[in-house]
């Protein structure tokens, strides 16, 4: 796999406010209907994170087939608390991606690599015009807020994730998040199913609590490791 360098020597990267929420099992259907009432793009993609060696606060992975991808942490803003239906810790990144070659058939099961396969449904809200998109956003393309329920299969074991990913100018991404959850969870979700700050992490965090076999080490529900 080789990665190709950026037009310009120095890529500002793209800025992100983040929240997310994992969990175990297969995607409840009643999940799947609630957030049914949004247009949705689908994709399905299987990415390769890097974690060994590990790099605190950064999160590296080959997006499907390509690109490569660099995510910086900068900080946690807060907690997102939405009308008592939802908490969950904003996490603000820094993504630099860079065009490469197709990995090798082995990366996913090389010494540092995991595969993550996602089956993504995504909506899009723009703050401006207060409308939704059904397509999967684009680089470049308009400041809004990004939703997506995915479906996850790690290690054989199947997870589903909630997140919400607001990207634009730096002074309105958490105005564009709060608004964006504000209508998610306008109608409450479905019953059993809480969106707690146990729950509540990234992509990264996650995959480094997994020890070599079994199951992570961080249990859903609980405070969590720390970063």
């Amino acid at each position: 796999m080789t990665a190709q360098p950026p037009d310009s020597p120095v890529s500002e990267g793209v800025r992100s406010l983040e929240v997310r929420w994992i969990f175990p099992g297969r995607l409840p259907g009643g999940v799947a209907r609630w957030f049914g009432r949004f247009p949705a793009g689908l994709e399905s993609r299987q990415d390769a994170y890097l974690l060994d060696p590990p790099v605190r606060g950064v999160s590296v992975k080959v997006r499907g087939g390509g690109p490569f991808e660099v995510k910086m942490y900068l900080g946690s803003p807060g907690i997102l608390d939405v009308a008592g239906r939802a908490r969950g810790r904003m996490e603000c990144w820094q993504k630099w991606s860079f065009p490469c070659d197709p990995p090798g058939q082995g990366i996913g099961e090389a010494a540092g690599w995991r595969l993550v396969r996602k089956t993504r449904r995504v909506s899009r809200y723009l703050l401006a015009s207060g409308s939704w998109l059904g397509g999967l956003p684009g680089p470049g393309g308009e400041p809004g807020c990004a939703v997506e329920v995915t479906e996850v299969r790690v290690r054989g074991q199947a997870w589903w994730t909630l997140g919400l990913e607001a990207s634009g100018p730096a002074g309105t991404l958490r105005g564009q998040l709060e608004a964006t959850a504000a209508l998610v969870f306008a109608d409450a979700p479905p019953a059993r199913v809480e969106f707690g700050t146990g729950d509540s992490r990234s992509y990264a965090e996650w995959l480094r609590s997994w020890p070599s076999a079994g199951r992570p080490r961080w249990q859903p529900g609980s405070a969590g490791p720390g970063r």
